[in-house]
């Protein structure tokens, strides 16, 4: 990402890249303005992508020394489709009300890189309006929840399982990538479900609470097929190894809602695409798999 120049809010403004120089203090700031249930030092390990320690992750509104704003974001370079694409995701946006003027002022300093497709895949409500302004499309989100409950099935055929040196011994080609990539990011919990003569289905996904319980919300699925000949058995799984109650999934990630499952509300997710039709988006390489809920 280069570096934006400077933006006056104020005549002492300026917007600055996000660098390990300044990790910690914006850390402090969305600690203290953005959610401070989340500790200052998690919020400083989501200010670095894994899959490219040295990338700046967003820009930041300073007023002298004072960090008075943040935009986030995560840029990455992708192979889509045979093709490379520069990406960005634009992840968590706060600015002090006092410093209100500037919050345009690091959006624009994102999306001035032109030659970058852009995804926002957990906008506040009012940020989606703005984003609709500015040419970004809506994702279809439609997405269903399905109780984890335990069922038999025979490990001899099927093999579920989380552990880093299974997933390094399964996964090849572009999983592998996609799982080295993503293996140190804070929110990314990644699985292997694996039927004998059959393949295997890699899953990325991040743990949420909702109403109270713990479940796993579905990031990435390579083989939605498999994925739903065993979403019961990694139910199991789910909820004897890890007290995970239930899976979210969106349709458009794993296909149509199984008997039983219940229609979720569905998160608004928006891109920005000059060469990227909505089906070649995805949710990796995001604040998603960085920032834990």
């Amino acid at each position: 990402m280069a570096t934006p120049p400077g933006s006056a809010a104020t005549g002492t403004t300026k917007v600055v890249p996000i660098t390990e120089s300044n990790a910690q203090r914006v850390g402090e700031f969305l600690h203290a303005n953005m959610n401070p249930d989340i500790p200052v030092d998690v919020w400083v390990r989501s200010l670095r992508a894994p899959w490219d320690p040295d990338a700046e992750c967003g820009v930041a509104l300073v007023d002298g020394e004072q960090v008075v704003g943040a935009y986030v974001a995560y840029p990455s370079e992708r192979e889509i489709d045979g093709r490379a694409e520069r990406m960005c995701n634009l992840g968590t946006w706060c600015v002090l009300p006092s410093h209100r003027a500037g919050s345009l002022g690091l959006l624009k300093a994102l999306l001035d890189d032109g030659e970058r497709s852009f995804v926002d895949l957990s906008p506040a409500v009012e940020v989606v309006a703005i984003d609709e302004r500015l040419g970004f499309e809506s994702l279809e989100t439609s997405a269903w929840t399905l109780p984890n409950v335990p069922v038999p099935y025979s490990p001899r055929r099927t093999l579920i399982s989380s552990e880093p040196r299974v997933l390094e011994r399964i996964l090849s080609g572009r999983e592998l990538e996609i799982y080295r990539d993503h293996a140190s990011a804070q929110a990314a919990l990644h699985f292997v479900l694996a039927r004998k003569r059959v393949g295997y289905c890699y899953v990325v996904a991040r743990q949420e609470m909702r109403r109270g319980m713990p479940v796993l919300v579905l990031l990435y699925v390579s083989a939605p097929d498999l994925y739903r000949d065993l979403m019961r058995a990694f139910g199991t799984h789910l909820l004897l190894r890890h007290r995970i109650v239930a899976q979210v999934a969106e349709e458009r990630l794993v296909g149509e809602r199984p008997a039983l499952a219940r229609e979720t509300m569905p998160e608004p997710r928006l891109f920005r695409s000059g060469r990227l039709a909505a089906e070649q988006i995805d949710y990796l390489y995001s604040e998603l798999v960085c920032l834990p809920a």
